[in-house]
């Protein structure tokens, strides 16, 4: 395909269609679509995380999960859903009310209790778990040390691998919300460092590369320029070697087969790390991966996703 022709696909579902037909039902108020979905993903945690994760926000901005509950009570996917929606509709509140604004200390209390009761109903998920350590961020000093600590420990006997989960935590140790950029960068190489070949965990390193540069760029009031050093950012020598190193742990070692939904995002953040770092090797074969599948982030972060995607794929140094 001829580079200037090449439209990247910003599917939201990330190419999960039954995902994508569930969303839909929500638009008309259907929650049987969701309940069917949630069944029969049943205990593929990467792919439940992936799911949940993605339905809501949709779900955020109706009533079709309580609607479900109202049917099924006892219901404990549909528990599941709502504190995630609990979660998500707190977040949008967080948002409307600007950074540094607290919002309603009831309206995570809330969702936290939502959280603790779909523990309850299903007690080998370890979504629900997810669902608090991401709430967390938005108590203005965040939880005790011995609370995170404890909820970790729930998500981590539950799936120990959990790229989510750990994402969850890394956000939360961010200095744009309760910790640093240190603690941050020492909690993704440590798990980087313990993941079995082939787990996506090492790219938790990209993911900590783009927090920091939002938390420079936040404070510079958006002004890239007005940064000194920024333009090193991504390719330093120790951003080079972290993306190496993920290749190596990651990809090398990912077992053969299609790209699949829930991998998006996170091939996503490790091509456009590479791009940026210069590893024209490690970006054509992840670009190759991909095809047209792309994320929005981390793509916005650093111009228009789209420009951006086709930009770096199409580069001359990638086709030589």
């Amino acid at each position: 395909m001829a580079g200037d022709r090449f439209t990247p696909d910003f599917d939201p579902d990330c190419g999960d269609r039954p995902l994508t037909s569930a969303r839909q039902d929500i638009v008309i108020g259907r929650w049987q679509g969701l309940r069917e979905l949630l069944r029969d993903t049943s205990a593929d945690w990467s792919v439940r995380s992936h799911r949940i994760r993605l339905l809501a926000p949709a779900c955020a901005g109706s009533s079709t999960v309580e609607s479900w509950l109202a049917a099924e009570p006892r219901s404990a996917d549909a528990l599941v859903l709502r504190a995630a929606t609990d979660v998500a509709r707190a977040f949008n509140l967080a948002i409307a009310a600007g950074r540094g604004v607290p919002i309603d200390q009831n309206r995570i209390d809330r969702a936290v209790l939502a959280c603790l009761q779909a523990a309850e109903a299903y007690p080998e998920d370890p979504t629900p778990w997810i669902s608090l350590i991401s709430v967390a961020r938005l108590y203005p000093a965040g939880v005790r040390r011995q609370e995170l600590g404890r909820w970790w420990d729930e998500l981590h006997g539950r799936d120990p691998y959990s790229m989510e989960g750990h994402l969850q935590i890394l956000h939360y140790y961010s200095s744009r919300w309760h910790g640093t950029h240190g603690l941050m960068y020492d909690f993704a190489r440590d798990a980087a460092g313990v993941a079995p070949a082939g787990y996506a965990l090492p790219v938790l390193v990209q993911f900590a590369r783009v927090e920091e540069y939002r938390y420079i760029l936040d404070g510079a009031m958006g002004q890239r320029d007005a940064v000194v050093g920024l333009g090193q950012h991504w390719n330093h020598d120790a951003a080079v070697s972290d993306v190496r190193r993920t290749w190596q742990r990651w990809i090398a070692d990912r077992p053969d087969g299609p790209v699949a939904p829930w991998e998006v995002r996170d091939l996503n953040y490790l091509t456009h790390a590479a791009s940026y770092a210069g590893t024209t090797d490690i970006a054509a074969a992840l670009f190759t991966m991909l095809g047209r599948r792309a994320s929005r982030t981390p793509w916005s972060y650093t111009g228009d996703p789209e420009k951006e995607f086709v930009k770096w794929r199409n580069k001359p140094s990638r086709r030589a």
